[in-house]
C-alpha cells in the first residue's frame, strides 16, 4: 500500500460525451495525478490508457475500484507499475 511509483492503467469505455471527463475526475477524488491520456477508437466504444505521476499504491488501488464500478467503464485492461526514471 506504501510503495510509490507511476502507473499505466488500460480501460475499455463507453465512447460518449462526458466519459474522459469523468475518468479524469475519479483519479482527481483519490489524488492520483494524470501525467497523459491516449485514447482511441475501438469495436466495443473506446480504449483510454492514463499514464499516471508517482502515486501510492492504496490510493491508485482505489482508483482503480472506484473506476471499475463506474457505468461507462467497460473493463480494466491492464494496471502496470511504472519503475524506473520519472519522465
Amino acid at each position: 500500500d506504501d510503495v510509490v511509483t507511476r502507473y499505466h492503467v488500460s480501460m475499455s469505455v463507453h465512447d460518449r460525451a462526458g466519459v474522459l471527463s469523468q475518468v479524469a475526475a475519479e483519479f482527481s477524488n483519490h489524488g492520483v495525478s494524470i501525467a497523459q491520456v491516449r485514447q482511441t477508437e475501438s469495436e466495443q466504444g473506446a480504449e483510454l490508457v492514463v499514464l499516471t505521476h508517482r502515486a501510492a499504491e492504496r490510493d491508485l488501488a482505489a482508483t482503480v475500484s472506484a473506476l471499475s464500478e463506474m457505468d461507462s467503464v467497460r473493463e480494466i485492461v491492464s494496471v502496470i507499475r511504472l519503475e524506473g526514471e520519472d519522465q
